[in-house]
């Protein structure tokens, strides 16, 4: 398995949205593990295949606490099935957009139809945290960042400085 550049906002790739995955093959479990090492590598909770450039409807999370063991979870073309009238606020942050975190308001409650790693198909009902990176990670997979999910006025502010740092970061590549 091999670590991957995580692409950074404002990398136009994000905003694409991901194709389902046709079958799980060899292909798709070598990309679910290269997922799973960079996102603990970032370190991270979660990861949309989009954010290494792959436009697949893959989804990896781990949400065990630091000290407990590892806790994978890989969730291949998720859709949510139903969704709670009842909102949660959580802050988000994303690996897109480091360093940048944000209250998100979103269902406190989904349930989330997906295929598990041997292509078997499963449902799983979510509250608190795993609900939280579901759907933000599924919005990942809809070319769906968090930030959209804000203020304009504050989205506008989070993308002016990610495109003025890109800009930097090129012109410095340039010199080198």
């Amino acid at each position: 398995m091999a670590l991957r550049e995580i692409l950074i906002l404002p990398d136009k790739r994000l905003r694409l949205v991901s194709k389902p995955v046709a079958k799980v093959d060899a292909a798709t479990r070598k990309l679910i593990g290269d997922m799973f090492d960079t996102m603990y590598g970032a370190p991270g909770i979660g990861l949309a295949a989009i954010q290494i450039g792959e436009p697949k409807r893959i989804v990896t999370l781990d949400l065990a606490k630091k000290d407990d063991p590892k806790a994978p979870q890989v969730f291949i073309n998720p859709e949510v099935v139903w969704e709670s009238d009842e909102e949660g606020t959580y802050e988000e942050g994303c690996l897109s957009i480091p360093e940048y975190y944000e209250e998100v308001k979103r269902p406190s409650a989904v349930k989330v139809a997906y295929l598990d790693v041997d292509g078997k198909k499963q449902e799983v009902e979510a509250t608190g945290l795993l609900a939280t990176c579901l759907q933000h990670e599924i919005d990942h997979l809809n070319g769906v960042l968090f930030i959209d999910h804000i203020s304009k006025l504050k989205r506008d502010r989070v993308i002016k400085k990610y495109a003025k740092a890109a800009k930097l970061a090129a012109k410095d590549d340039a010199k080198k």
